[in-house]
């Protein structure tokens, strides 16, 4: 997990409330101010906030409705929420939970409960975060796992089909690397071709570990001539690769690809995927090392 200082932004109208919080929490925390609802969902929109300290009467918009925005918003949803305001009316506490706070403090509020509070909110966002990464990514790789790379494919197929490519890639003859020189040396090679493709993937691209030494890549191209380019230069360069033994033996080793184009036929991601892994046979069938186009 992160060790960086945690980002906390206040949200509140007046300064002296500002300059309070500033004093407690501005040594352990880095402290974003805004003075306004407006202003408060701009920094949120271009800064990195892990927590929101919101007030609920403000000009323009109340901080009931920039919790509204907050929770209605994908790039920030997951953001907690506490307010701290000086309303203590039941009404008022109801709402905020409505609107999607994590927590309510009241004004006056204690200092030690409020960085209490603040702390436990930030370590249960923490571990939520962890979760969901150990959920959606390969451990070995870092990648996305088999179940995150069909989720975003999926809505990747969904949203644009346009110059769309699926890209099957497996480790040639994988089992003799383990079998001859044992797992560890396997792992590291997986390790070291998954960051050798991530180095050529588009920025926009879907890579994942589908499972062993078996890796995908769901992409959008302008051109053939683009995908031809880029697929090769990613076999070469693995091609180059090699690891060394502990005994000082060179270990070499190569992939073979199956590349497959959506058309008019291709109905839905799976059916894609299995034009690649067609191609992908293919290559393995034709002696491997090479990328065979469907």
């Amino acid at each position: 997990m992160e060790n960086r200082k945690k980002t906390v932004l206040i949200v509140d109208d007046t300064k002296t409330n500002i300059d309070i919080l500033l004093n407690l929490l501005s040594e352990k925390y880095d402290i974003v101010v805004a003075l306004d609802g407006e202003s408060a969902l701009e920094t949120v929109e271009e800064n990195s906030v892990d927590l929101v300290l919101l007030d609920i009467m403000m000009p323009n918009i109340d901080g009931y409705e920039v919790c509204r925005r907050l929770k209605s918003n994908e790039k920030t949803l997951d953001i907690p929420v506490i307010f701290l305001t000086a309303r203590d009316d039941e009404d008022s506490i109801e709402k905020a939970y409505k609107t999607g706070a994590i927590d309510y403090i009241r004004k006056p509020f204690k200092p030690i409960e409020l960085l209490a509070r603040i702390n436990t909110q930030l370590r249960a966002k923490e571990l939520i975060e962890h979760l969901n990464f150990i959920s959606s990514y390969d451990e070995m790789t870092g990648i996305c796992n088999r179940r995150k790379f069909f989720e975003i494919s999926e809505k990747k197929f969904a949203q644009n089909r346009d110059g769309m490519y699926a890209v099957m890639i497996d480790i040639d003859n994988f089992k003799n690397i383990n079998d001859n020189y044992g797992h560890p040396i396997g792992d590291m090679v997986i390790r070291l071709v998954a960051k050798t493709i991530a180095s050529f993937v588009p920025e926009d691209a879907v890579f994942g570990r589908l499972g062993g030494e078996e890796f995908c890549i769901v992409c959008n191209y302008s051109s053939l001539s683009c995908v031809v380019e880029n697929i090769e230069k990613i076999r070469e360069s693995i091609e180059k690769l090699e690891i060394v033994s502990d005994s000082g033996e060179s270990i070499k080793f190569t992939i073979s690809e199956g590349v497959a184009k959506v058309s008019d036929e291709i109905k839905n991601l799976d059916e894609l995927l299995k034009y690649a892994d067609k191609a992908l046979y293919e290559a393995k069938g034709l002696g491997r090392n090479r990328v065979v186009f469907r």
